[in-house]
């Protein structure tokens, strides 16, 4: 999502360079993603880098999304199936590949009946444009709901969901990872750094380096939990994003965090996350500073 509004396309393909050499395989992209530089250009800068050969398309677990707004007329957005079968194709060309690993809902469209819905993937499976299915930003029973209309009709589904999680969102821990685990999906949460808020805020404060507006007003309503969790993490002797991937990795049920790096030393230094091993103490401390929903729905909030 940075490249192009935050990362030119040199430092994008060099940042998608590396990534290769450190065997990440998932690239996550939308057609939405490009911001100021216009809808699409990340996609395009992605498609630029494949076009240089080398293995490259070859090498890449490849998804992207459809939902978002491409344009002011009807069957530009949402999930309509010709909006679908058209983003689809928008985005093959702009990728510069005749098939995607991956299509994500970017969200829920309550108004398109899953018939629809299914149909337009199906002939997108058949056509050889697309492998697989996920969704994002659904509930745990749009996830349920979506899967079983999916299966009537003797498809596949859903695949995989990207939600958003992290040691300061976990409303999903409710309804959505359950679900998820139950019908065998992938979790691949976006915002494992909760925008910037896990990873080192405060420190980023005292060296002069101020995070957006929304952050800066989002600090003022949780500066005691960051101040603490920022603390317990100089105790573990890691940097708070690296604490904040490794809890997202230490639970079964998370394929993978999401990350976004705008530069090239945010990309190794969330591959450090790997290397870094919380105990049950420590799960226990990052519980009490960041609580969560209380386990799964409906013990969340009955007996």
């Amino acid at each position: 999502m940075n490249f192009g509004p935050q990362t030119t396309e040199p430092d994008s393909h060099a940042i998608m360079d590396h990534a290769l050499e450190l065997g990440i395989n998932f690239f996550d992209t939308a057609n939405v993603y490009g911001q100021h530089k216009g809808v699409g250009a990340t996609e395009t800068i992605v498609g630029n880098w494949f076009a240089k050969g080398d293995g490259r398309r070859e090498k890449v677990v490849l998804a992207t999304k459809v939902y978002s707004e491409m344009g002011s007329w009807p069957n530009e957005s949402r999930l309509s199936a010709l909006n679908i079968r058209r983003a689809c194709d928008e985005s093959l060309r702009r990728l510069q590949t005749d098939y995607l690993d991956l299509y994500q809902m970017h969200h829920v469209y309550r108004e398109a009946p899953w018939e629809e819905v299914w149909q337009a993937f199906e002939t997108l499976v058949q056509q050889g444009k697309i492998l697989y299915v996920g969704s994002s930003n659904f509930a745990g029973w749009h996830i349920a709901k979506a899967n079983e209309a999916a299966k009537s009709r003797h498809f596949l589904g859903l695949v995989s969901e990207q939600c958003i999680y992290n040691l300061a969102e976990r409303t999903v821990e409710m309804d959505v990872l359950p679900a998820c685990q139950d019908y065998g999906l992938g979790v691949i949460p976006w915002s494992p750094l909760w925008r910037g808020l896990l990873a080192g805020v405060l420190d980023g404060e005292k060296k002069g380096r101020r995070g957006s507006g929304m952050v800066q007003d989002k600090l003022g309503q949780v500066r005691p939990q960051v101040e603490a969790y920022e603390k317990f993490c100089a105790e573990l002797g890691h940097p708070p994003a690296e604490v904040a991937l490794a809890w997202l990795l230490a639970n079964p049920v998370v394929t993978a965090p999401i990350v976004g790096p705008r530069e090239m030393d945010q990309l190794d230094g969330a591959m450090r996350a790997l290397d870094v091993r919380l105990d049950k103490a420590a799960m226990k401390r990052l519980d009490e500073i960041w609580p969560g929903p209380g386990g799964p729905a409906p013990e969340a909030f009955a007996w």
